[in-house]
């Protein structure tokens, strides 16, 4: 998994933020009932951020990504991948992940997340925008050509050019950049064993080739899962890739930051 289970955005605390959160069931179009984390600002938030977690599904790292989302104005969502086979219940540090991301599929995963965007909406997000970390930071990208009406979809460290993990091969992030409707941010790790600067410009080409605002960063020295309070030698680099974060969404919507 990307980060550890005692691990923290690197994000500051906005103390005094006026925010509320709950934990919620959502229910898919297929059925499917899945949990949720949604932080949202007691004001009115006109933009939304559903947050797409590494493979070990919702934790306490992206409740708390949800957090400093809301304290900045951004209602967010953070919602699991495994309500089909691991129910809705909160997990201990002895959960078992990997056999429950490889019976996960493209299409489940993305039913999800629309569920996630539809209860955005009916918070009153009319603008709503996508983040994902490695596993999640793939189905970020796939999100974005998976007609939810995006605003644009951001992805940490995740595979360009790699099918699925779960029972589906699938398509891989590259592969689908012809349909995807909104712009993409894509913020990788210099060191990363898995993603190779070959799959980086692949995915690149392909967004060009079909015409898809994006923008590519790789932060060199830093290692897959740097966006971590631990990685305090990189906190640079998070900090860069948070400010990056907020400034596309400021760019591809009304909202205008506020802290």
């Amino acid at each position: 998994m990307c980060f550890e289970l005692d691990s923290a955005p690197p994000i500051p605390t906005i103390a005094g933020a006026a925010i509320s959160h709950t934990d919620l069931v959502l229910e898919a179009a297929d059925g499917n009932r899945l949990a949720g984390f949604l932080a949202s600002p007691d004001r009115p938030a006109g933009v939304g951020m559903v947050v797409f977690p590494d493979v070990r599904g919702l934790y306490h790292f992206y409740e708390e990504l949800a957090l400093r989302f809301a304290e900045r104005g951004i209602a967010s969502l953070a919602f699991d991948y495994f309500g089909r086979t691991a129910g809705v219940e909160k997990r201990g540090e002895e959960f078992d992940w990997m056999p429950h991301v490889q019976q996960t599929t493209d299409d489940g995963v993305q039913a999800d997340a629309h569920a996630a965007v539809d209860r955005l909406r009916a918070e009153g997000c009319g603008t709503i925008f996508t983040v994902g970390f490695c596993f999640g930071g793939r189905a970020s990208w796939i999100a974005a050509a998976s007609n939810h009406g995006l605003a644009g979809a951001i992805g940490f460290y995740g595979h360009p050019t790699r099918q699925g993990m779960g029972a589906d091969a699938g398509s891989s992030a590259a592969d689908r950049a012809a349909a995807m409707t909104c712009p993409v941010l894509a913020l990788q790790a210099g060191i990363d064993e898995n993603i190779t600067p070959e799959a980086n410009a692949a995915f690149e080409r392909a967004l060009a080739d079909a015409g898809v605002e994006h923008e590519l960063l790789t932060y060199e020295g830093s290692p897959h899962s740097f966006f971590d309070r631990k990685y305090e030698e990189h906190a640079d680099a998070s900090a860069d890739a948070w400010r990056r974060t907020l400034a596309f969404v400021e760019a591809h919507s009304d909202w205008r930051e506020r802290s």
